[in-house]
């Protein structure tokens, strides 16, 4: 008997001096565990597929993602900040978008934040990410996005489509430069090391502008890239595309890219519009615009979203025009948890048409 009051007396004196720990180390920096789940099941065809393909995907509307965040309260208005987030497939539980993404693809920074603004070291967003999922009514959706296909997901088939923006949505070795807002308007400034051994002319270097005021949203990036992403790949990670072959000794090896974009919420309904270019250190231009609009009805919201991208230049041949359009309906069952049907069409000059639809679950924890 008395052993086991004994044993008793040590798991709570070890329960005490754990927590006074745990109390000690929350109040010197704070560590948050979060993510979002998502997958969905459907029918896919892409402009220049032979045919659909059924099937049970992730992220749907958001790429899945989990993570861990902490700030330390330094004093003098002075936070230092970390970042670790990966992405995942829901799908298959496979770590990272496809096969060659690296573990913390998302995030992998470390920063200081005050009355400055913030400086992030690491891994961290492309200047051309925010910008366009934040005005388009389909957010950061990879599958059904009208604007985010065109600007970020590259075509498997036929069609030999490639994305317009290059670099990928997120940089590897990169400062990042956030400042303070001033009176509604915020700047994200962008910079990448090419890392490559006597030459620091290889590099990504851009910018973003926001500005908020009531309804009325507006914003701006531009990038110029000779560096590929998450793996760093050097010089000539920008490949020209088409649906002809090349001419030989064609090669993109230098990209600049520009959008603007705006939106305005009317209460019953939200619009986006968006316009950019991209162009290359070959003949290879693309010229992308798109609109967008969110309507609120019952306890979700319509999506409707259309984006279209002509193609030209020597390294195509023939121009070229893409045009896709989505219409969907999220409903939210929480303030964490949503259903969301879509259905999208995809056309490619000279190419056969493709309809896909999607109904899918996203969570947020």
């Amino acid at each position: 008997m008395q052993q086991n009051r004994d044993k008793l007396k040590r798991l709570m004196l070890l329960a005490a001096i754990g927590s006074a720990f745990a109390g000690s180390a929350a109040a010197q920096t704070n560590v948050s565990v979060s993510g979002l789940v998502d997958a969905y099941a459907g029918r896919m065809r892409y402009a220049g597929d032979p045919a659909g393909r059924a099937a049970v995907n992730s992220s749907g509307m958001t790429t899945s993602w989990f993570g861990f965040r902490g700030t330390e309260d330094l004093g003098g208005g002075l936070t230092a900040r970390f970042a670790l987030t990966s992405f995942f497939k829901t799908d298959t539980g496979a770590v990272g978008r496809f096969a060659s993404d690296t573990m913390w693809a998302r995030d992998a920074s470390v920063g200081l934040s005050g009355g400055f603004g913030s400086v992030l070291l690491g891994r961290g967003l492309a200047p051309n990410f925010l910008p366009s999922v934040r005005f388009n009514a389909f957010g950061d959706s990879f599958t059904f996005s009208p604007l985010i296909l065109h600007m970020d997901v590259p075509l498997f088939n036929g069609s030999r489509w490639t994305n317009s923006v290059q670099g990928d949505t997120g940089w590897s070795n990169e400062i990042i430069y956030s400042t303070p807002n001033f009176g509604g308007l915020t700047a994200n400034v962008h910079y990448q090391f090419g890392e490559v051994a006597g030459d620091n002319g290889v590099n990504n270097v851009g910018a973003n502008l926001f500005y908020a005021a009531g309804g009325l949203g507006l914003t701006a990036f531009y990038h110029q890239v000779e560096v590929s992403n998450p793996l760093n790949a050097t010089v000539g990670n920008v490949q020209p595309a088409g649906n002809l072959p090349l001419p030989s000794g064609l090669f993109a090896a230098r990209q600049k890219a520009w959008m603007l974009g705006a939106s305005y919420d009317f209460k019953v309904v939200k619009v986006f519009a968006t316009y950019g270019q991209t162009s290359h250190n070959i003949d290879l231009d693309d010229k992308t615009g798109s609109l967008s609009a969110s309507v609120p009805m019952g306890a979700g919201r319509v999506l409707a979203a259309w984006a279209q991208t002509k193609r030209n230049g020597l390294a195509v041949g023939a121009d070229q025009k893409r045009d896709t359009a989505s219409v969907g309906y999220v409903y939210d069952l929480s303030k964490r948890t949503d259903l969301y049907a879509v259905a999208m069409n995809d056309r490619i000059t000279r190419q056969s048409s493709g309809n896909s639809f999607g109904l899918g679950m996203r969570h947020r924890f």
